[in-house]
């Protein structure tokens, strides 16, 4: 447009004040009220689940829609998708979606065809294909007409409830995920018979503790579950079991997670080196079983920890309440949406048991009036009346003298009732039975009037009464219990392979030309000593320059305290010599270190580093120099004391050192090491948690026993798996016999046997093999006692009688069949407390010293340091 266009349109405005300029809108402000509006939508209306009855509005819509269609028959889902997209105004899949989802959580939907499979992932057949009804149990606790509050549909053809009267605490009991606009949801499922327990100790005012239980089984750690409420976490894991040296069988699976998502993870973490198998099956059917072959050299145990550090076996979940509330997102703990729940029921049913006393109420008032009006003859009255109102007066003229025990004011609906009773009625009027009815109504009247004065307790039985006609089969699946942690570290495989290129100062796993190091995973840490006395602890990468002249390169793990380092080094170029034993148990990562006192020059002598303290002897060779007669000096680190890194350590010799040589390997100086076992987590450690079971070192072997008669000789590797069944845990004495009472199956007697356990790093069963055969009793102590309780013989008890098992037989082979343990017909057999060990001369154990030698301790003057988060021992 020219100028002289827009200024003759800017005279004709002037000229013409009618014509109006165009009203502007501003976009911001409509998005800002849109977007709002959008998202109170999607919380209300269809993400997030209300508190009372713990349904999102398409489920609700589901329920209402099948009530509506019940006949106690099935129907097509397809039927009960299009009925219910009568209230629910959107498409038919999220409709289909919702109604799986509710029939694979087995409470409210009746399901029959193939709804899909939550352990393998499957999903439902079409909805033309499969069919649902209501369940028993959502009839029991869902519907009740008379006390639901009622709305218009969003066309105003039809009326859905707002919120149903729900008994129970169905939104704990199904758990329920959303996300919605700004906000989600992510209430766990909770164990139908615990949710039941935990109501009746709310209602008696008990404590108590709540935990889900995921329908996929597992184990669980809830230690830091902290009632749902924001940033808690629940660990979850797989349930692995040792199926031969070679095999893994995985039985249950975490929660949010699918047979075929987690063979995926575990390929997945094959491929990149992290874990080594050798293939994997999916036997998965009405349970879950993947078998996890392993290729020959690995360990079943350490592979178990391996699948919890790298792949989906172990996933954290953080679990978030929220809930709407009064047209409100509410962030609530699990425990007070039971608590709420319990008082929703208990509001419920004092409704229903005043629906039910005011009908009740109704049923004995008119059938008051009825007996009145015929036995009194009172329809006679009538006879003679012209017009309507005539006879209702006369009635109730009739009436007045016999109503003054009524509970309320005749009505003239009441009498209208009355003109409607027939003859054939009038005259097979029978007293008694009126009276009985009458009598058989105020029984009713008083009862539920005792339950509205009883209230808690009538909620109690009602509550009882559900889980006795519905708790049945529905026992926990996931098992609780507190996890130990697994360092990656610790578990991974060695994927790659570190070489090193000395001189220069490189290391990494792409420098194949040079000199190979070892294998090592991609997440380990690395520590190199150089020539100058320095050291650096760094990731592993494809090529990291560290320093010049490097003499050690080795894998570090974090906390080591039986690794240990002997070495010498000259101070400055031409200083004195000494000698240190140090261990690097703390560090700051691609932080230099040096090791010597710190003067420009110094050099490193003599270098060894020593996986389990070992100490060896060397000779120091002198130069040559006038006046110096001893040219050699002898030095036996195990007479050296281990203190920091940054000690300067003891002086060798002042002299010039010509060259040093290794005289005799060395023996470790370290003290056994103390195991411990921790029963809460089926674990073995060195931090004193749990039951000690001795100091271990070389050769030494555990002993496990488990309930199915079995035995294990195991190392006293800290990444041991033991068998959920175990019944003695102890350090292994290769003179002492285990004692066991079993019945054989094939015999169909008990015995006994002792032997001493001998087969190793195998699963060796020592009772016999029939099916039926069991183990009552199994010792590991010197005196073993047992009670034996005989069974009734023609109406004869014999006495109890107790028996030392190490009397009663010999110490035999672990094949031998053993004794019989009586004549006569054994009951049962109680485990006794051992009788006293023989008096001897008990050995001192000698206390861990991990980072001493045997003969000195650490310097009492050290410094401590703190680098990195990681406390460190500095000695001078």
């Amino acid at each position: 447009m020219t100028e002289e266009s827009q200024d003759q349109n800017q005279e004709n405005q002037e000229n013409n004040p009618k014509e109006q300029s165009p009203k502007i809108t501003r976009v911001s402000g409509m998005y800002e009220d849109y977007f709002l509006d959008y998202a109170s939508y999607v919380i209300l209306e269809r993400a997030v689940p209300t508190l009372g009855d713990g349904m999102k509005p398409v489920q609700r819509r589901i329920l209402h829609a099948l009530k509506e269609m019940d006949d106690g028959r099935y129907h097509k889902v397809a039927n009960v998708i299009g009925q219910t997209m009568k209230y629910h105004p959107h498409g038919d899949a999220s409709i289909g979606d919702a109604l799986v989802q509710l029939g694979q959580k087995d409470l409210l939907i009746d399901p029959q065809g193939n709804w899909g499979n939550v352990l393998t992932g499957d999903s439902a057949a079409a909805p033309r294909y499969i069919e649902a009804r209501l369940s028993k149990f959502a009839l029991d606790i869902i519907y009740s007409p008379k006390v639901t509050e009622w709305q218009s549909s969003y066309d105003g053809r039809g009326k859905e409830p707002v919120e149903f009267p729900v008994k129970f605490p169905l939104l704990l009991a199904q758990g329920v995920e959303g996300i919605a606009v700004g906000l989600s949801t992510k209430i766990m499922p909770h164990n139908f018979n615990e949710l039941i327990n935990a109501a009746i100790k709310i209602l008696k005012n008990q404590k108590f503790d709540l935990f889900p239980d995921f329908p996929t089984g597992g184990i669980a750690d809830f230690s830091q579950y902290n009632e749902g409420l924001r940033g808690s976490r629940v660990r979850v894991r797989a349930r692995i079991a040792v199926r031969d040296k070679k095999t893994l069988v995985i039985e249950e699976i975490p929660f949010n997670t699918t047979t075929g998502s987690l063979i995926d993870s575990i390929l997945k973490a094959n491929d990149k080196g992290k874990i080594k198998i050798r293939k994997i099956e999916d036997n998965t059917a009405e349970h879950v079983e993947i078998l996890v072959h392993l290729p020959s050299g690995v360990s079943p145990d350490k592979m178990i920890d391996a699948l919890y550090a790298f792949t989906d076996c172990e996933l954290s979940i953080a679990p978030l309440c929220c809930v709407i509330e009064n047209d409100a997102p509410q962030f609530i703990s699990v425990k007070e949406i039971l608590r709420r729940n319990v008082g929703n029921t208990l509001d419920v049913l004092k409704a229903e048991l005043e629906w039910e006393l005011n009908e009740l109420q109704e049923k004995w008032h008119f059938a008051s009036l009825e007996r009145i009006f015929i036995e009194n003859k009172i329809y006679r009255d009538i006879e003679e009346a012209e017009t309507w109102e005539e006879v209702i007066g006369n009635i109730r003229t009739g009436l007045a003298p016999h109503i003054g025990h009524l509970l309320r004011e005749v009505t003239d609906e009441d009498i209208t009732r009355l003109t409607e009773i027939r003859i054939k009625r009038i005259s097979k009027f029978d007293k008694d039975k009126a009276d009985a009815l009458i009598e058989a109504l105020e029984g009713d009247i008083e009862k539920v009037k005792h339950h509205l004065n009883n209230l808690v307790e009538y909620a109690i039985d009602w509550f009882k009464g559900i889980q006795k006609k519905y708790g049945a089969g529905r026992d926990r699946k996931t098992e609780i219990r507190i996890f130990e942690d697994i360092e990656a570290t610790k578990v991974a495989m060695a994927n790659v392979k570190l070489y090193a290129n000395l001189d220069e100062g490189f290391i990494g796993t792409s420098l194949k030309k040079d000199t190979f190091i070892c294998d090592c995973s991609d997440i380990d840490d690395i520590v190199v000593f150089l020539k100058n006395g320095e050291m650096i602890v760094t990731k592993v990468d494809q090529k990291t320059y560290v320093g010049k002249d490097i003499i050690h390169v080795a894998v570090w793990k974090k906390g080591d305290k039986r690794t240990t380092y002997n070495m010498i080094y000259r101070d400055g170029k031409n200083g004195a010599s000494f000698m240190k034993r140090f261990q690097v148990t703390a560090i700051t990562r691609d932080k230099h270190y040096d090791l010597t006192a710190g003067t420009s020059g110094s050099e490193v002598l003599h270098f060894t580093a020593n996986p389990n303290g070992e100490a060896e002897k060397v000779m120091v060779h002198l130069r040559a120099l006038q006046r110096l007669k001893k040219l050699k000096v002898e030095i036996d680190f195990a007479e050296l004391a281990i203190k920091g890194r940054a000690a300067k350590g003891n002086t060798v010799t002042k002299y010039p050192v010509k060259k040093i040589e290794i005289r005799e390997e060395g023996v470790s100086t370290l003290a056994a090491r103390k195991i411990w076992f921790d029963d809460t987590v089926n674990r073995l450690n060195a931090e004193g948690r749990g039951r000690l079971l001795g100091s271990f070192k070389g050769e030494d072997k555990i002993l496990e026993v488990t309930a199915s008669g079995h035995y294990r000789l195991l190392g006293y590797d800290l990444s041991i798996h033991f068998e959920d069944d175990w019944q003695i845990i102890e350090k292994y004495d290769p003179e002492r016999a285990i004692s066991a009472v079993y019945f054989d199956g094939e015999k169909q007697k008990h015995f006994v046997k002792r032997f001493i356990p001998e087969t190793p790093d195998r699963k060796e069963l020592f009772i016999s093999e029939h099916p039926d055969s069991q183990l009552d009793v199994v010792s590991y102590d010197l005196q073993p006692r047992i009670e034996i309780i005989f069974r009734k013989i023609n109406g004869k008890q014999k006495d109890n009688e107790e028996v030392v098992l190490s009397d009663f037989i010999a110490i035999k082979g672990e094949k031998a069949h053993g004794n019989q343990l009586s004549r006569d017909e054994v009951r049962k057999v109680n485990a006794l407390e051992p009788l006293d060990p023989p008096v001897e001369e008990e050995e001192e154990i000698e206390e861990d010293q991990d980072n001493n030698t045997k003969n000195e301790n650490i310097d009492e003057s050290a410094d401590i340091t703190e680098e990195d988060g990681q406390i460190s021992l500095g000695l001078d």
